[in-house]
């Protein structure tokens, strides 16, 4: 087939035109062009046939969707209708409902004019109704029915008022309202009248009657001011009547010490019991919010009569003058007087109860007050909320009540502080050692003095009383009850009989010397001072148990004081702030329960350097003395007759008799621990200095295990650990060759930890004799 001049390029086909134009290709001369194009046309005609023969694939699927449609051609007919049908159903539905809903508005706006007529004539008929009703009610001195007539009338809508003079009815409505504007005026000034004068007759039906009236006119706070001015009428009778009782009772009655607590006590309790009697009329007469008004004209009066009650108190206590002698008498140089301690106990209690009280008595009116807002903030704003709560803090914090109750715990406290160091300082100075007890009595009256002291801070229900105290008493106990025990710890440990002699001797012959100088002979048994060896020891003996003995108390003390605080917290009486600072006190208290503790040690160890080791240390050097290159002759009689390790243990056993007698357990397990590690210690130096055959390797191996045996029944502890060393060194001089040593050590050791170096397993083989120094420098360690 020709390309070039087939009839679909002829007639400008797609296909022709996308390629080449035939003009172009008659222009065309030369050959290679001409192949060019040829093969660009075949091209193209092959991709034309490819597209053909696709549409030819797809006829019988067309075919078949148009005999679909035109089955579908009636339906479409009959859609084409129903659609025409509906839309004028649709056109006709809109301007129907178009019609109706201006009818509807119409009818909104009629029954909302209708509504405002109703309710203006409604206005104008209880106006008229207001009139009459308060005129008959004044006539009848009906004054709470002629208050609920005003209230009514106070309670219309003044703009429909107004809208109701402006009508044909103007000058009806205006005469009635003058009528009423008189009638409150004359209502107002004969109720506010009438309740004065209930209020200073004490006439309690008569003041809650017109009481109630008050808030009908709109005389809320007037209502509240002169029923508080009847209430603080009553408190003040009866707060004076019962201070004058408190001033003129017996000194001998059993509530005689604590009878000015016990007045405030019935000033607030009544303040309570006005509370829970009055707060009910006054919610629902004057609505919620209202009931701090009134405490705040109550709390005025409280702080009067109850600084009345703390004036008295100080004046008959002398609390002021007992504070000025104790404070000149905790400043160095000024101390003119002292007061003795069991004289501030019953003044300190009774502080402490008034305290405890008036905290009390501020719960109670945070609770209800909290309350009485809570109902009416639940409408309110923000800034009304914050207010309410200022209004609520100014009145606990701010009052009179509350800033008398710092300035005696301000007292409180350093009067506190001196009773403790004063009866601390008496113990110590009464301090007497029973025989058989292993403490002396300073400890426990120190404690119970500084647990009395600390225990009364929380009864106060001053969360700062009680971190005060807390840190009064850990410096107590952690200088001066401390230092005394560390001073009777520096006298230390009588040595020996001998050296203890040797020091009497010389601090007698200076004695004896002064004593001729004034003309004197002093007794040279008692300068010599022989006698006193004994209780030397056992002061120093009780001495390590009272600090063992206090470390304890104080971490009980501790206990009791978080149990106290807790039920201190759980009734409402601190804040998170404050239970974090009596947390950081009571950390205190640890930390000096820990130096108590290292205070022992230090003074075991004291012990031990003094007393046990100057022993110790020879009778562990005679092993030197007792030869361990022995053969089986020497080894039989080492059987019969121990020549080391009994007379040891027999001398330690000695040596610690007076210490298990004279020490708790828990110090005793102590020292015995520090003189097994000593022993040990000692031992494995001795051992490097001697030399061992096999049968002395066994017998010292024999002699370890009686030792051990010993003293792990003489101590609760394990002791096992600190002879590891020992027993390995056994072990290796045990050994009948050198290389056996390989089958214990390193992978072949099994569960055996190794606490000797290579160098000194190496060291321990040469000890015995037997064993050559070329085949122990040849092992592998």
């Amino acid at each position: 087939m020709d390309e070039v001049s087939s009839p679909a390029r002829r007639r400008g086909g797609p296909a022709g035109l996308s390629a080449v134009q035939s003009d172009t290709i008659e222009g065309l001369t030369e050959l290679e062009d001409l192949d060019r194009v040829y093969a660009q046309l075949c091209g193209e005609e092959a991709e034309v046939q490819m597209e053909l023969g696709a549409l030819m694939g797809q006829q019988s699927n067309i075919e078949t969707k148009m005999l679909a449609l035109q089955r579908m051609g009636p339906n479409l007919q009959l859609i084409e209708g129903d659609a025409v049908q509906l839309s004028g159903m649709i056109s006709f539905t809109c301007s129907l409902a178009e019609n109706v809903s201006s009818k509807v508005r119409q009818l909104d706006l009629t029954k909302k004019r209708l509504y405002q007529a109703i309710q203006r004539a409604d206005d104008i008929l209880d106006l008229k109704f207001c009139t009459d009703g308060v005129q008959t009610a004044l006539r009848n001195q009906d004054y709470e029915q002629a208050a609920a007539h005003i209230h009514r009338y106070l309670s219309l809508d003044q703009s429909v008022i107004e809208l109701s003079k402006q009508g044909g009815e103007g000058s009806a409505v205006e005469a009635s309202l003058a009528l009423l504007q008189e009638a409150e005026r004359n209502l107002k000034a004969l109720v506010t009248t009438r309740l004065e004068e209930a209020v200073a007759t004490g006439d309690l039906p008569q003041v809650e009657r017109f009481f109630k009236i008050l808030p009908l006119l709109g005389l809320h706070e007037q209502g509240l001011a002169r029923f508080a001015q009847y209430l603080c009428s009553q408190l003040a009778s009866k707060a004076e009547e019962n201070l004058l009782l408190a001033v003129g009772s017996d000194l001998g009655e059993r509530r005689a010490p604590v009878i000015f607590a016990d007045t405030l006590t019935l000033l607030l309790e009544g303040i309570a019991r006005i509370v829970e009697t009055h707060q009910p009329i006054v919610e629902t007469y004057y609505g919620p919010g209202r009931l701090h008004t009134l405490l705040a004209h109550l709390q005025n009066e409280c702080d009067k009569q109850a600084q009345k009650i703390v004036d008295k108190f100080i004046q008959q206590r002398d609390y002021n003058n007992k504070f000025q002698v104790i404070q000149s008498s905790m400043m160095r140089g000024m101390a003119t007087e002292k007061i003795e301690p069991r004289d501030l106990d019953p003044v300190l209690c009774e502080v402490t109860l008034m305290n405890s009280r008036a905290e009390l008595y501020f719960r109670f009116l945070r609770r209800r007050i909290v309350a009485d807002f809570e109902v009416a903030d639940a409408m309110a704003d923000e800034a009304v909320i914050q207010e309410h709560q200022q209004s609520l803090e100014q009145l606990l914090k701010n009052c009179q009540l509350s800033r008398t109750m710092q300035e005696l715990i301000g007292y409180y406290i350093p009067m506190e502080e001196y009773y403790m160091r004063e009866s601390v300082n008496k113990a110590v100075a009464m301090d007497t050692a029973e025989v058989g007890q292993l403490s002396s009595s300073m400890v426990d009256d120190v404690f119970y003095i500084v647990k009395k002291c600390i225990s009364r801070a929380p009864t106060s229900s001053s969360s700062d009383c009680v971190c005060a105290m807390i840190n009064h008493a850990t410096s107590v106990l952690e200088t001066d009850f401390r230092e005394v025990l560390v001073c009777k710890l520096r006298a230390g440990y009588p040595v020996s009989a001998l050296q203890d002699l040797q020091r009497g001797v010389s601090s007698a012959v200076s004695l004896m010397q002064s004593s001729l100088q004034h003309g004197k002979i002093t007794n040279l048994t008692q300068t010599l001072g022989i006698e006193s060896q004994e209780q030397a020891k056992s002061a120093y003996l009780v001495a390590l148990n009272n600090v063992e003995v206090c470390s304890e108390n104080i971490s009980t003390l501790k206990k009791n004081l978080e149990s106290d605080c807790a039920k201190l917290f759980s009734q409402g009486a601190g804040s998170d702030h404050a239970k974090a600072k009596i947390d950081s006190c009571l950390s205190d208290l640890v930390n000096t329960s820990n130096n108590f503790k290292d205070l022992l040690q230090e003074g075991l160890q004291e012990l031990n350097n003094t007393s046990i080791r100057p022993q110790v240390k020879p009778w562990i050097s005679s092993f030197l003395s007792v030869s361990h290159n022995i053969e089986e002759e020497e080894f039989s009689e080492y059987e019969a007759n121990d020549p080391w390790v009994q007379q040891l243990i027999v001398q330690l056993e000695q040596l610690m008799a007076e210490f298990k007698v004279g020490l708790s357990p828990v110090i005793y397990d102590t020292l015995t621990s520090l003189m097994t590690s000593l022993i040990a210690m000692e031992m494995e130096k001795t051992v490097f200095k001697c030399t061992f055959s096999r049968l002395g390797g066994l017998q010292f191996d024999k002699e370890l295990r009686a030792l051990v045996a010993y003293l792990s029944s003489v101590t609760s502890w394990t002791i096992r650990d600190k002879f590891a060393r020992l027993a390995q060194m056994a072990t290796i001089l045990n050994l009948e060759r050198v290389s056996e040593i390989l089958d214990y050590w390193g992978p072949n050791s099994g569960p055996l930890t190794w606490r000797l170096t290579p160098a000194e397993v190496r060291q321990v083989l040469a000890l015995r004799v037997d064993f050559r120094s070329e085949d122990i420098k040849r092992l592998r360690l």
